[in-house]
């Protein structure tokens, strides 16, 4: 099944957008160039040096299934969100026109940043993800939404790719588990009794490729294994009109990267104070 569609075009190919509505999920290869993805990696390391958190990664039962007790407490994940508010190379990167062209081409001619994160998987040890849907971390109306993986490595089973459920888009948002047995939070994903990893087709990507994917795909990622980091950052984009009713980023408006912002009928502008 061919995941693969030209970004270097204004719009994307009737067959590539019909492949994403039909699988949830598509392949952007070499939308950054390997100047422009050496700059990132650059200003990318720079962060994950300077302002990244690095810890144990998402909490919840799923851990015992993924992962062996020792490689559990080994397993780290590095994070850190909203890099374009760190470096130019990134505030760069979310606007970039073969993206955000292609991200129109999805969901409609405006398109709203809403966030970015990096997730690095260290080596040999770098955290595994459990299936899930991005909805649960920042819940909105519809599925107006696209994430987008930007590759910094090149990425394979070995060093955790994103797996996706293909079609699971289609089912809309999920409840996730949010609790511990005692009742604690953590971290959402969905029952590892009822989703499986192996289910899923994996999408592996080059160095400055973009996996793009529905905010209600299921999907999740094995560890790394190998002995070199795995650097990913996604960047989430919107309808504007699309709502966010709960999590990351709520109540925040982000940059309209094409188009434009349209205005209800008595809305005020957009504040200016926090």
């Amino acid at each position: 099944m061919s995941a693969e569609a030209t970004a270097s075009t204004v719009d994307l190919a009737t067959e590539s957008v019909a492949f994403f509505h039909r699988n949830g999920y598509l392949r952007l290869p070499a939308v950054f160039s390997p100047d422009e993805i050496g700059r990132m990696e650059e200003e990318l390391d720079w962060q994950i040096d300077t302002w990244a958190g690095k810890g144990p990664g998402w909490s919840g039962g799923w851990r015992r299934v993924y992962m062996d007790a020792d490689t559990e407490r080994a397993s780290k994940l590095v994070a850190l969100h909203d890099l374009h508010r760190y470096s130019r190379a990134w505030c760069d990167a979310v606007t970039h026109p073969p993206l955000t062209n292609a991200v129109a081409a999805l969901i409609g001619p405006n398109v709203e940043l809403h966030h970015t994160t990096l997730h690095a998987k260290p080596p040999e040890t770098g955290h595994p993800f459990p299936m899930h849907q991005d909805w649960a971390f920042y819940q909105h109306e519809n599925g107006r939404y696209v994430d987008c993986l930007v590759h910094l490595d090149d990425t394979d089973d070995d060093n955790g790719c994103i797996r996706f459920l293909a079609g699971s888009h289609k089912g809309g948002a999920l409840d996730h588990v949010v609790k511990h047995p005692d009742g604690t939070p953590c971290t959402p994903h969905l029952p590892t009794d009822e989703w499986d990893l192996e289910d899923t087709v994996p999408v592996p990507a080059k160095r400055g490729d973009v996996v793009l994917f529905s905010i209600h795909m299921v999907h999740g990622s094995r560890i790394n294994r190998t002995d070199a980091i795995r650097r990913i950052v996604r960047i989430g984009y919107r309808d504007p009109e699309n709502l966010q009713t709960a999590g990351q980023s709520l109540g925040r408006p982000g940059l309209m990267v094409h188009g434009h912002r349209p205005r209800a009928e008595g809305q005020d502008p957009l504040p200016t104070t926090v």
